[in-house]
């Protein structure tokens, strides 16, 4: 049996790992995911939701923190570990998916095959900030240094929106947290005359008219749950997505996407063919994606398409390269193990 881990620090790290195993469910594989914050203290686990809201509403404490943060690893309950080593040795589970590299120091306790899946296309702080001398093997969804997409997961089966079916309506947003600047990029998006779909993180980031607000219920958070987060229209309430995350549903629909580039964005731009404009990045590591995703032909700065006048027709060949892209099914290639 496979068990997915991932933490709810970050949905692009979680929801993908939500995606695997629900890819895995289909081909009939048994599978189970654990969040790694469920091992910790209701103390520690306030702080982090506290913390989930100062960096959305300063993107510089946001990266300020990043650079600071320690390993969520140091703190987790030794009897909360044992309870789910006893849980998986009765359930069977004998491969584990890491999507969070906090995971590793907690691994060396149980013996079992480790996939280590990067979501970025370098390795990522929670990985850079991990020493281990575990056997493992490495999944990258996106190589910056290879400057390839290895393998993928898919997000849904549906097919892409074809471009002469999408309004003239750009997604913003700044990923599970709502960092970045993209709500800075609101005003002159409009003025453009574009229409907005933009997630608003609390109720003071409702500000604009004209524009179209969703939200992730703020009172949900990834340990709660194995279910994908409660999304809805501002004012309309919350529902669950069925197989894919809510949000994945305007990515599909939109000529493009706004936002800062983490590993997640680019899934979502990757299955729906939404070309990705491009903000400022949340560390070093979103800007290699930032840097892979511009030189396949599947994003461009912010700058670039401000410099045409947010021309639509400068979108349209980022579409049609991303229909053109031809990955690997990491799902797939689990299941034959």
């Amino acid at each position: 049996m496979i068990e997915i881990l991932t933490s709810g620090v970050a949905l692009g790290v979680h929801v993908p790992g939500l995606l695997l195993a629900d890819r895995l469910r289909e081909k009939g594989v048994p599978v189970g995911v654990s969040v790694l914050e469920r091992l910790l203290p209701a103390q520690k686990l306030a702080t982090t939701a506290t913390m989930k809201f100062a960096f959305h509403r300063d993107f510089r404490v946001a990266l300020a923190g990043q650079k600071m943060a320690g390993s969520p690893a140091d703190s987790v309950d030794p009897a909360a570990v044992e309870a789910l080593f006893a849980d998986w040795r009765a359930r069977g589970v004998d491969r584990v998916v890491v999507f969070s590299g906090f995971w590793l120091p907690i691994l060396a306790g149980y013996d079992c095959a480790i996939d280590v899946c990067h979501v970025d296309s370098v390795a990522s702080p929670s990985f850079t900030k991990t020493v281990t001398d575990l056997d493992v093997r490495p999944v990258w969804l996106a190589d910056a240094e290879a400057g390839a997409i290895p393998c993928s997961i898919r997000v849904s089966h549906e097919p892409p929106v074809p471009w002469t079916d999408r309004s003239p309506r750009v997604f913003l947003h700044g990923g599970g947290w709502g960092m970045g600047t993209y709500r800075d990029r609101i005003g002159e998006l409009l003025e453009h005359g574009l229409q907005l779909d933009v997630i608003a993180y609390e109720g003071r980031d409702v500000t604009a008219e004209g524009v179209r607000y969703f939200m992730v219920d703020p009172e949900w958070h990834p340990w709660l749950d194995n279910g994908y987060p409660p999304f809805g229209e501002v004012g309309a309430g919350f529902t669950r997505g069925v197989g894919h995350h809510g949000s994945f549903d305007l990515t599909r629909k939109a000529l493009a996407t706004v936002s800062k580039p983490g590993g997640g964005t680019l899934l979502d731009s990757l299955w729906s063919a939404t070309p990705a404009v491009l903000l400022e990045p949340f560390g070093a590591h979103e800007q290699r994606n930032a840097d892979l995703w511009c030189s396949l032909g599947y994003g461009i700065p912010f700058g670039t398409w401000r410099a045409s006048g947010f021309d639509p027709e400068l979108l349209r060949p980022l579409h049609e390269a991303l229909l053109k892209a031809d990955v690997p099914d990491y799902a797939e290639e689990l299941a034959r193990r």
